[in-house]
């Protein structure tokens, strides 16, 4: 197999819209600020090895979206545009709490690389025992713990990664090895705290939690995180929106798991 880039040419999807994707998430992570001129045509064919033919694919499609703008003679701008927020955006722990205006901080328990088991190679897509960089933190808001979380990454993604206390993951992955964070898949359990998991998260063992597993993909559509987290039941709720569209028979559910406010449960 391959090692993960941000395109895939072996990947049903086209390279064009795999580069769009990309481009589409560097622009949101604001690697180019509003009215900041992107890299020419030229530079981008050479940085992702891909036609000129692609590369401009690819510009269309993020100006029909409006994303960008093209000025004649000039080049290709970003443009001032809103970004969508609410239940369907994926964001980091970090981003989360700094929404709810509360200061996310993490304690590292371990980090190590070490051989995928089988729910790990199956999560990630990868051969049984191939090398994976675990990492074990205990999330906190506001300095109360919040969640126990072991993140799974290929090692062969992110060679000689090591997370300081308090880092965000996800800007350390973006900014040092180029992966962004695309779309993610979260399958919730209710479930008992087992006594190790209590005493880290400050509650009593047995107390109701959500257990949450999580993959997460990049732009070209390969898994390259798998997160298991143990959240606690008296923070955090779960948010459905359900929306009918015209002709539909069934509703669309919008999920998110978010912090109750202490004035709910002190």
């Amino acid at each position: 197999m391959s090692i993960a880039g941000p395109l895939d040419k072996d990947l049903p999807v086209p390279l064009y819209h795999q580069l769009q994707t990309v481009l589409k998430a560097e622009i949101e992570a604001r690697k180019w600020r509003a009215d900041e001129q992107l890299p020419s045509e030229t530079k981008l064919a050479e940085r992702f090895g891909v036609s000129m033919i692609t590369v401009r694919e690819a510009l269309k499609g993020l100006a029909e979206l409006g994303y960008i703008r093209r000025e004649h003679g000039r080049g290709t701008f970003v443009t001032r545009r809103k970004f969508d927020e609410g239940p369907r955006e994926l964001t980091s722990f970090s981003e989360e709490m700094r929404r709810h205006d509360l200061s996310a901080t993490s304690q590292v328990l371990s980090q190590f690389v070490t051989e995928a088991d089988a729910k790990v190679a199956d999560a990630l897509l990868i051969p049984l025992k191939s090398a994976v960089y675990t990492l074990r933190r205990v999330r906190l808001a506001g300095g109360e713990p919040m969640s126990v979380q072991t993140a799974h990454i290929p090692a062969a993604f992110v060679p000689d990664l090591e997370i300081a206390e308090n880092a965000s993951l996800y800007e350390v992955l973006q900014n040092r090895y180029y992966l962004y964070p695309a779309k993610a898949r979260e399958t919730y359990f209710a479930a008992a705290a087992e006594p190790e998991v209590a005493g880290l998260l400050a509650i009593q063992a047995g107390s109701p939690v959500f257990a949450v597993e999580r993959v997460t993909t990049l732009p070209n559509e390969r898994p390259f995180e798998f997160v298991q987290s143990v959240v606690r039941g008296d923070r955090y709720s779960i948010v459905l929106e359900l929306e009918k569209h015209s002709g539909d028979t069934a509703s669309a559910p919008l999920s998110a798991l978010r912090p109750l406010a202490k004035s709910k449960i002190d």
